[in-house]
């Protein structure tokens, strides 16, 4: 017969672990409580801080803190230059540009309510070829009506700013260079670019065809990646003019990407702090427990160690034990705090948002911290001598 010790299987261990639990429900139920409620926290903060983020990160992105814009300078004579027809083709090419379109501006054009106003009344209204991307990279949304496509595009339609249509009263026709004009759409102000709130749009190819529009942008909206938006500005001016970068005019960055950037460090670290301290505290609660739990049952430690059980064996039930108090407490806890996250933005109107990593690093720390905080008191657990923990 063997005299070498029975070994544990996975499945011994759980149910060792588990019994250890089963035998003081109350007290594993308020650790596994005082975890959980240390993880929510975790999580909450973690998730509330990430959904106000999404929620300023929104408005930010509203104030256009990736977008740049690219226009004619002037010569070395000091006449207006122009860029090349091409100008926006190549500006796509750039990696981290997310979008780019342009607009052009149509000269001596001229838009009127009816063809009974003097040619000099134009009241401020300019008229610019649009392409069909322009409303969606600036940002811009209609009023009412619809916005240029490949048909209307073709043909004699318009979509009147919001500035120009108050002043043109909104008419379902607008004359223009000897031809009536159908008003497809009218736009809401538009913030990012408040020059088209005073222009009426026309499609790219109908400006050609009808206005005798030379094809030259005039401005080049861009679009581009956050963390590269300086980057993208750096080559613009050669992009778009590669014969003379030096004739094209380039807007610096928002302010708001700044502060953008700003916050979300800010959010790092703050989440970091309070993720740190609700993991201590949690580890602590399992330490606390799974100590008292060993001078607790210094007999059964002794009982055991009397029927063969090894010191690897006692040690090896009390980090299982400490594992599954720490992994009961962190998933409760994870539920906990994404529901609480959930309930906040919604009463806030933000988006709710909650990390994979929170929850998967949640759960995974907590395990983690409850095997290094079980780690002493198994230990002293094993070393325990039968006879010294059945005397007591």
């Amino acid at each position: 017969m063997s005299l070498d010790p029975a070994r544990l299987r996975p499945a011994d261990l759980l149910r060792l672990g588990g019994y250890g639990l089963r035998a003081r429900p109350l007290r594993a139920v308020l650790s596994a409580l005082g975890i959980a409620i240390g993880i929510a926290a975790m999580i909450a903060v973690v998730g509330i801080s990430s959904s106000s983020r999404a929620d300023l990160d929104r408005e930010l992105a509203a104030l256009g803190t990736n977008m740049l814009t690219v226009a004619p300078g002037q010569t070395m004579f000091g006449d207006e230059a122009t860029l090349p027809d091409e100008s926006v083709s190549m500006i796509r090419r750039i990696g981290p540009v997310l979008a780019a379109t342009a607009t052009g501006a149509v000269a001596d054009s001229a838009v009127y309510r009816t063809d009974k106003i003097p040619s000099g009344e134009t009241n401020g209204i300019a008229v610019l070829a649009a392409e069909q991307a322009l409303l969606e990279t600036v940002g811009g949304s209609l009023a009412s009506g619809t916005w240029l496509n490949a048909a209307t595009g073709r043909f004699p339609v318009v979509v009147l700013g919001s500035a120009a249509a108050r002043r043109l009263g909104s008419p379902p026709t607008v004359w223009m260079d000897g031809r009536w004009w159908t008003v497809a759409g009218v736009l809401k102000p538009v913030p990012l670019a408040p020059e088209i709130d005073q222009s009426v749009l026309v499609g790219w190819k109908a400006a050609g065809t009808y206005l005798g529009f030379d094809g030259h942008p005039t401005t080049v909206y861009t679009r581009s990646v956050d963390a590269q938006v300086e980057a993208v500005r750096a080559v613009l001016a050669a992009t778009a003019n590669p014969a003379d970068p030096a004739e094209v005019t380039v807007s610096k960055p928002s302010d708001a990407l700044a502060a953008r950037r700003a916050t979300n460090d800010t959010f790092t670290a703050l989440l970091l702090g309070l993720g740190a301290v609700a993991l201590l505290v949690g580890g602590i609660g399992v330490a606390n427990t799974m100590v008292i739990s060993v001078l607790e049952r210094r007999a059964e430690i002794g009982l055991r160690r009397s029927l063969g059980a090894t010191r690897g064996q006692i040690r090896t039930q009390f980090v299982a034990e400490s594992l599954l108090l720490s992994l009961l407490g962190g998933a409760v806890g994870v539920f906990l705090g994404y529901v609480v996250t959930g309930l906040y933005a919604i009463t806030q109107t933000w988006p709710t948002v909650v990390p994979a990593w929170a929850l998967i690093g949640g759960v995974g720390a907590t395990v983690g911290i409850g095997a290094v905080a079980g780690l002493y008191p198994a230990i002293r657990a094993a070393r325990l001598a039968p006879t010294e923990a059945l005397a007591t």
